[in-house]
């Protein structure tokens, strides 16, 4: 079977052509979220791709539709359940800090400093950036982000 190459955070790895990015990540032991189970329905999964766009499969409607209702502000965010390697120079980066476990995680967190960036589980958004003191507003804003993304797959 036919291999590419894929640079993962400055590391090059061999991958089955046409397969996921998340299979890939599997693979070689890099952690990533999949609260959907891979079914390109939460954002957990993205990743930036950085060079080699068309070395990757268009973006399915189930993805664009996914990336359009998150609030990732970086250029080139992909799914990594979705996206497809069909070619050689991927550059990908996977994003920067921890996804929070559970509101309650976030909660016991008010009060001190996030030692990493802290972003949603689902939406992938940035709730608190690293070294800001981690306050009440941002449970909130998970609450809120959790519930327009729990009405957004209802209405699926």
């Amino acid at each position: 079977m036919a291999t590419v190459t894929i640079t993962i955070e400055g590391k090059q790895v061999e991958a089955e052509h046409n397969s996921t990015l998340l299979s890939v990540f599997k693979d070689h032991d890099i952690l990533v979220n999949q609260i959907c189970g891979g079914q390109g329905m939460c954002a957990s999964c993205h990743f930036f791709v950085v060079d080699g766009v068309d070395s990757l499969t268009q973006p399915t409607t189930q993805e664009q539709m996914t990336l359009q209702f998150t609030k990732i502000d970086r250029p080139g965010a992909r799914l990594a359940c979705q996206s497809r390697a069909i070619g050689d120079g991927i550059v990908i980066e996977l994003p920067i800090g921890t996804f929070v476990e559970s509101e309650r995680d976030l909660e016991t967190k008010i009060g001190r400093k996030a030692d990493k960036t802290l972003i949603h589980p689902m939406t992938g958004e940035v709730l608190v950036e690293a070294g800001k003191l981690v306050l009440r507003s941002a449970l909130e804003k998970m609450k809120e982000s959790s519930s327009k993304f729990a009405d957004y797959l209802s209405k699926r």
